[in-house]
């Protein structure tokens, strides 16, 4: 409308004919006072205006817009843009006003209160104070010297090495009577162990004090290069060798084990608060002492912080005026790249430690770094606690077996169909026709079998005499001291830890959560008798080794615990001891299973009566003072041994009134009850190698009550008198006469070959799995027979395919029972 206007205009301005001016609409009505200001020149309208498109416009309605309505509409929503601006902005003045009004006299009297302090007396001593602090002292701190942070970073890193290698070491105890002279009790001594650590340097050219204090060096340094502030960084990487110094030394001294990987995941599982419930009085001091030098540490840092002027290690500032310098920006540059590169080192060589050929494989040995993968305590002892976990921080689950294809696996799984057939045609049974019980007794085994340890009275009467009338015998475990959730892995799955990487050190933390498919034996009855046949118990906390997601997976429907939902609400210690006894713990689980009506179930449970520590709980123990006959032992030891035989003794009375109403149940019901390890308290028994194998095996059996077909049954000594976990089920199916799988099969064909079976440390000072034969004793790897390696090598490809392959078996009918 307005450029129209003004067309109209130049017109009239030719032709000399005054028009009189149109009435205007108020949107209009600005517009031509808008262009009244410029005067457009004289020109033709002919020759100088745009064509105007006069077609008609549509309406949504169909009918027929004219140009005048078009303009009209415009105007209309110029005006109402032009009122919805003049209102915000007198709503702006208005909230800007009073804004005005309610904060002004606030700052007015801030600023009068400011002016009368900044008058007084004291306030001007204070300014004045502050004035000569900051220009006389503050503002003329030293930079600390390069030299005295280099000076500070060997003491730091040399304390780290010394304090993770003390938490490895442990007094030596001597027998009574035992004459030992002082230059060995030195030699021996923790302080004596330490000085030959280091002064192996020099006198054997062992160099693994060297590479730990290289390898820690690195990691200080990256700290502080992330950092960028040396005595922040100090505080940090100090508190938490300190932390990891008093754990390992707290873990060694319960479970003869260093600190490794896995037990972060322990502790990020949920575990941590149950951590403190495993601590001694003894542990609470250290702890204690460690607190009160930690928070030294973190004063002292923090105290230099402030008079170190140096802002970082590599100084740059933010400051806009200051960050395009060259200058800036290049340590800028520096500092990001040196920081990025050190934390690339670090994970390069913890990725690369455990690999054959690696750059960091190759610099540790060049120091003398020898590993003990089937030793870590051993490994930490000679090596370093620090080499130790980061060795074991890159998990490999194992080596791929030669051969292994998908056509191997149906081979495979074919050639051990056909055992299944052979093996079925002589069984009548099945095992969903029983409710099977397995029960694994937290660290029980029989004392008296450690050599040195006796009493003048049997703790175990009844257990003993249970064995000598069931399926029972010794059962090899790959722990001494813990390592319960791999035992009970084994039970399971049929799987063994000595095919495993040594990396591999926990299946339920480091392997099973990965796993999109676990077969499990309670799965038997879950197909048979439905997905609420299997249940789980356990006496203590269900975030335990991440138990409580792990047996989702495994497919059992509920979990019973000592705390969260469903929860087992009636466990009691005995006297003052810290765990559920077993006989509450028994009375819970009947309780929950089905003994009347219902399918037969598989109850997975698992105790904690027996769990460590072992600090005289027990009133009225037989076992302490006369009734302790135990020879060669300190008494440290002495008063561990006489509480845990008093605990294994009432776990021997509450296991045989469990078999007792068990009895009383009119179905078939069949319990499996093992130890899963030794407790770590034979510290005289396991100085000797030669015990090893010993303090690695617990008892055993399978039992099946009256209502059952096999409540009488005692399978052959000769083939049942030594086992491992992995091995139960299908001694169960055995035991039973019950049908089988061709995965039964293969481990029933495998338990006859090689009736035991477990990882390395079972040995002790062994760098291979440990083999026992029906007897007990020790095959070499060298002296097995064609038929033991091929089985061994069938083993290795089924574990395999299970856990760290393609999962071809899945597609076959490997683990389903013949029927």
């Amino acid at each position: 409308m307005a450029e129209s206007s003004d067309l109209e205009q130049s017109a009239d301005e030719q032709n000399h004919q005054p028009q009189p001016e149109p009435e205007l609409t108020g949107a209009q009505r600005g517009g031509a006072d808008n262009t009244s200001i410029q005067t457009l020149p004289s020109r033709k309208i002919s020759d100088q205006a745009e064509p105007v498109d006069h077609s008609p416009t549509e309406r949504p309605d169909n009918t027929v817009a004219t140009p005048e309505d078009v303009d009209s509409s415009n105007g209309h929503a110029k005006h109402a843009a032009s009122r919805f601006r003049t209102t915000a902005i007198a709503a702006i003045t208005s909230i800007r006003a009073w804004w005005s009004r309610i904060f002004s006299p606030i700052n007015t009297w801030i600023a009068q209160q400011w002016q009368r302090l900044s008058a007084t007396r004291g306030f001007t001593a204070c300014a004045a104070g502050w004035a000569f602090f900051k220009t006389r002292i503050w503002d003329k701190r030293m930079r600390f010297p390069f030299a005295f942070y280099a000076i500070v970073f060997i003491v730091v890193t040399a304390a780290s090495v010394l304090g993770l290698q003390w938490s490895v070491y442990s007094e030596p105890t001597y027998a009574k009577g035992q004459v030992v002279d002082d230059q060995t009790k030195a030699l021996n001594s923790v302080a004596g162990q330490l000085t030959s650590f280091v002064s192996q340097i020099w006198l054997h050219q062992s160099y693994q004090a060297w590479l730990n204090f290289i390898v820690l060096g690195v990691l200080y340094l990256t700290m502080i290069l992330v950092v960028n502030r040396f005595w922040v960084a100090t505080a940090i990487f100090g508190t938490v060798m300190t932390v990891f110094a008093i754990a390992d030394k707290i873990k060694v001294e319960l479970r003869n084990e260093p600190i490794i990987p896995a037990d972060l995941q322990f502790i990020t599982g949920g575990n941590g608060g149950s951590i403190m419930s495993f601590t001694t009085k003894k542990d609470m001091i250290l702890i204690n002492s460690a607190v009160t030098g930690v928070i030294w540490l973190i004063a002292i840092c923090v105290v230099l912080q402030f008079l170190d002027r140096r802002r970082g290690l590599i100084p740059y500032t933010w400051k806009r005026s200051e960050f395009v310098s060259a200058k800036n920006i290049t340590a800028m540059v520096c500092r990001w790249v040196a920081a990025v590169l050190s934390v690339v080192l670090c994970v390069s060589f913890t990725w690369g430690l455990p690999v054959e050929g690696s750059w960091a494989k190759n610099f540790a040995t060049g120091l003398s770094d020898a590993p003990q993968l089937w030793n870590a305590m051993g490994d930490a002892a000679a090596n370093g606690p620090a080499m130790n976990f980061l060795r074991l921080a890159h998990v490999k689950i194992m080596d791929k077996p030669s051969g292994y294809s998908k056509q191997s696996m149906e081979v495979l799984a074919k050639k051990y169909a056909g055992e299944a057939d052979t093996i079925n045609q002589t069984r009548t049974a099945n095992l969903t026709d029983n409710t099977v019980i397995m029960v694994l007794s937290e660290s029980f085994s029989d004392p008296t079998r450690v050599p040195g340890i006796s009493f003048s009275e049997d703790p175990i009467p009844q257990i003993r005499a249970i064995k000598s009338a069931t399926t029972s015998g010794l059962m090899l475990s790959p722990g001494y001291g813990g390592g319960t959730a791999n035992i009970e892995y084994q039970a399971l799955t049929g799987l063994s830890m000595a095919n495993y990487d040594s990396s591999l050190s926990i299946a339920y933390q480091q392997l099973v959560p990965k796993l999109k498919w676990t077969p499990t034996f309670n799965q038997i009855w879950n197909e048979a008798n439905g997905k609420s046949s299997s249940i789980a118990f356990h006496a203590y906390y269900r975030t335990m080794y991440l138990r409580d997601s792990n047996y989702k997976k495994f497919g059992f429907a509920k979990f019973f615990a000592a705390d969260g939902k469903p929860e087992l609400d009636t466990l009691q210690p005995i006297d003052s001891g810290l765990y559920a006894s077993d006989a509450s713990f028994y009375s819970s689980m009947l309780n929950r299973i089905n003994t009347d009506g219902g399918k037969n179930q598989f109850i997975q449970s698992v105790t904690m009566q027996n769990h460590l520590p072992y600090n005289d709980w027990y009133q009225n123990n037989q076992f302490q003072d006369s009734g302790d006959t135990s020879s060669d032992i300190s008494d440290d030891e002495k008063n561990s041994i006489e509480t845990y035989a008093k605990g294994v003794n009432y776990t021997d009375q509450a296991t045989a009134d469990l078999l007792n109403q068990l009895n009383q149940i009119d179905r078939p019901i069949t319990v499996i009850f093992y130890g899963d390890h030794l407790p770590g308290i034979y510290s005289t028994a396991n100085e000797d190698k030669h015990n090893q194998i010993t303090l690695h095996e617990t008892d055993y059996f399978i039992w099946s009550n009256a209502a059952s077909a096999s409540a009488t049954t005692k399978l052959d000594d000769a083939s049942n008198a030594y086992t491992s976990s992995n091995y139960f089920m299908a001694q169960v199916a055995q035991h039973l006469n019950a049908k089988i799988s061709p995965y039964l099969a293969f481990l029933t064909e495998m338990h006859a070959a090689i009736p035991a079976i477990s990882v390395p440390a079972s040995a002790g000072d062994s760098s291979k799995p440990v083999y026992l034969d029906a007897d007990g004793n020790r095959i070499q790897p060298k002296d097995l027979t064609t038929q033991q390696k091929e089985l061994l090598h069938d083993y290795q490809l089924i574990q395999y395919d299970l856990t760290a392959g393609k999962q071809y078996l899945k597609n076959t009918d490997f683990v389903a029972v013949s029927k």
